[in-house]
């Protein structure tokens, strides 16, 4: 009886009823007509325990960071280095939605996030550079699913939790793969320039660009900084390297990253080197918290918070773009879009409670095992079906329905659980964008007045080139695997 769970959850969508509820009320309707209303304390038991959880408290971190950056006016400081980086490339504004998208990624990890803040800034602007309306807001969406992929991403830490993986080796999985499918939209923008007669290239001019002080000097510093840790990675130095012999090491690093910093200045206009030192302090974050999980001085949890920490410095104490009077809102905000994540995880787990008690995971693994035996034809079916679940399901609960499900197979199978990991948070992912119910279609259209059929059709191409990129990872496994076996996050 307990097995009808999923086509009940699936009709109670269908009919209009919010995501959470159905979650808990397929199970809970089913154990009742099965005679186990005792087991209907699980269901609110895990509901809450589902949601208590330390690595989950990220979210909200990362949510409020990804706020008070919005707010604080980093979006427009990416936007403006995409442009002066590729604006002047045929369909420019085209190619710095999709570049601004990958930047972003780096700050927010939210795809809807990714869709509002760049859509509100971007749609308006490549309709007044002579886009259409409709595929300036399809090519919002198509690349705003980088957003989840590039690390920091909610969808990772959510699979973590869940299955128990390591959030840094999904995180370091997720760099290349989100960037092909960046790569792969700029590709696909570049082949339509010419067909769809997009705008002529042109030279973007940036006039009265102005940098504070403080900004100045913190970007200065930050640049000289990274670029020293970087070249002082190639210089040998031996296993009993004292650490006087480290820190001399660094200092001449430093000065030959200001001495190579010094001739790139003189090969760039003024205007150009100003945009990129606005720049470098939004571009920090991903740096930061990437940095220092690889370092193990922070679990990703702690980095969430500390990248808090550094977007309230920033906004606040270098920029100078908030005041006290934003914080309500932007607490406000971040509440509501954390608690909303949190509630469908902690209804998942319910969920995924009363999956455990109907043995749908071992038969649905026999069943899989029946069609055959070979992985690389399991994995493309796979797709179908996640690509298939990702256009009604949102990606949070479709993870935690049907990873403990999918996972164990295909890791009986011999595929690394990592690399599953990423195959469905990608598919998941692209989900978001593929009518009839990705939700940052419904985004762009709120953000651009456009109506979603008119743009779902318009997203069509993109979308090819997204689930051409799935196939890709799914089967070149090193696409997604090399990254974290060079760090040593994965054996």
């Amino acid at each position: 009886m307990l097995i009808w769970f999923l086509p009940v959850f699936l009709v109670l969508l269908m009919i209009g009823l919010p995501v959470f509820f159905s979650l808990l009320a397929a199970p809970g309707a089913l154990l009742i007509l099965n005679g186990q209303e005792r087991d209907l304390t699980l269901l609110y038991r895990n509901l809450y325990n589902g949601m208590d959880s330390f690595p989950l408290m990220a979210i909200p971190f990362f949510m409020l960071a990804g706020e008070l950056m919005n707010r604080g006016g980093i979006t427009q400081r990416l936007v403006e280095f995409s442009q002066a980086l590729m604006g002047h490339l045929r369909g420019g504004l085209a190619q710095v939605n999709i570049l601004s998208s990958i930047l972003f990624a780096g700050l927010s990890g939210s795809a809807v996030a990714d869709t509002s803040a760049l859509g509100s800034m971007l749609i308006p602007a490549m309709e007044k550079e002579g886009y259409s309306r409709r595929f300036a807001a399809a090519i919002t969406a198509a690349s705003s699913v980088i957003g989840p992929i590039i690390p920091p991403s909610g969808i990772m830490i959510i699979y973590a939790y869940v299955m128990g993986e390591s959030v840094a080796a999904l995180f370091l999985a997720g760099i290349v793969p989100g960037v092909l499918v960046g790569v792969g939209l700029m590709v696909a923008v570049r082949l339509m320039a010419n067909r769809y007669q997009l705008p002529e290239a042109k030279r973007v001019v940036f006039e009265k660009v102005e940098i504070g002080r403080m900004e100045s000097v913190v970007s200065f510093l930050l640049v000289r900084l990274n670029l020293g840790l970087i070249l002082s990675q190639f210089v040998p130095s031996g296993a009993d390297a004292t650490a006087t012999t480290h820190w001399l090491i660094f200092l001449a690093s430093l000065l030959a990253a200001h001495g190579l910093m010094l001739g790139l200045r003189r090969q760039v206009s003024h205007e150009f080197r100003l945009i990129c030192k606005r720049a470098v302090v939004p571009l920090q974050t991903p740096v930061l918290i990437l940095g220092g999980i690889l370092a193990g001085v922070f679990t990703p949890t702690e980095a969430a918070a500390v990248a808090v920490a550094y977007a309230i410095f920033i906004g606040f104490g270098v920029l100078r773009t908030m005041t006290l009077a934003d914080l309500p809102d932007v607490l406000t905000r971040a509440g509501i879009t954390s608690s909303v994540v949190l509630l469908l995880v902690g209804a998942a787990m319910s969920f995924k409670t009363v999956v455990s008690l109907s043995h749908a995971p071992e038969q649905l693994a026999s069943f899989i095992l029946t069609l055959s035996e070979n992985p690389l034809i399991l994995l493309f079916l796979i797709n179908l079906l996640l690509f298939i679940v990702g256009m009604f399901l949102d990606a949070g609960p479709a993870i935690i329905i049907l990873g403990p499900i999918l996972g164990p197979v295909f890791a009986d199978l011999g595929v690394e659980s990592v690399h599953f990991a990423i195959i469905m948070c990608v598919n998941l992912t692209v989900g978001l964008a593929t009518p009839p119910m990705g939700l940052v279609l419904f985004v762009a259209a709120a953000v651009s007045h456009e109506r979603v059929t008119t743009i779902a059709r318009a997203i069509l191409p993109f979308l090819a080139i997204e689930i051409a990129v799935i196939f890709l990872i799914t089967f070149v496994p090193a696409i997604s695997l090399t990254v974290p076996r060079l760090t040593g996050f994965l054996n």
